[in-house]
């Protein structure tokens, strides 16, 4: 993270507000802002689950999906997703098959134990690509490939300890159908109006 990379900041009905630095943003008054969260699968359906690096302001050391961000002003969510797993992941764009929207409209508010606030409208997508992670330390601390239905059992009935955004969004994709692959893409038009671009 660079000290002068910016985030959007976003009202209630997802409409820009303005934009301010990423390293004043989560605190113990977290501004609602624009982020993305994404889940990559492989060929087989398998889902890259991630633990936060240990370093990470929020939830570090953490499992949770496989890569969440925010987009740049006047960057496109999607381009935002390949920048971010490209960074994180080192799973470059010409290893990234597909890049749907799965979720358009999430949110979510979270507190950490020391007071620390994560407040997001963050879309959900779905990415499927090839190969393995060669993760990036300074973000991921170790990752993993898990069969979708094996996570999501683990998810739903408490046992899988997974971060605060994953174990909302499980459910909602959950009801997508069994098979993630096969998931329907959202059409971009239902995105918030700061991420439609």
């Amino acid at each position: 993270m660079t000290t002068d990379e910016h985030v959007v900041l976003v009202d209630e009905a997802g409409n820009a507000t303005g934009t301010a630095p990423k390293s004043s943003v989560h605190g113990q008054d977290t501004p609602l802002h624009l982020a993305f969260s994404s889940y990559v699968f492989d060929e087989h359906g398998r889902v890259l689950l991630t633990r936060r690096a240990s370093q990470k302001v929020t939830w570090p050391g953490v499992w949770t999906n496989s890569c969440c961000g925010h987009p740049l002003p006047g960057e496109r969510l999607e381009h935002a997703v390949v920048r971010r797993l490209a960074h994180e992941l080192g799973l470059a764009a010409d290893r990234v098959d597909r890049v749907d929207l799965v979720l358009p409209r999430f949110s979510y508010r979270a507190v950490m134990g020391n007071g620390v606030v994560e407040h997001e409208l963050c879309p959900v997508y779905r990415v499927v690509a090839a190969g393995s992670p060669s993760l990036n330390p300074e973000e991921v601390d170790e990752a993993r490939w898990m069969p979708w239905k094996e996570f999501t059992d683990g998810v739903l009935s408490g046992l899988l300890a997974i971060s605060p955004w994953c174990r909302e969004q499980v459910p909602l994709l959950d009801a997508l159908g069994a098979d993630p692959l096969g998931w329907e893409a959202a059409p971009e038009a239902e995105l918030p109006p700061a991420a439609r671009l």
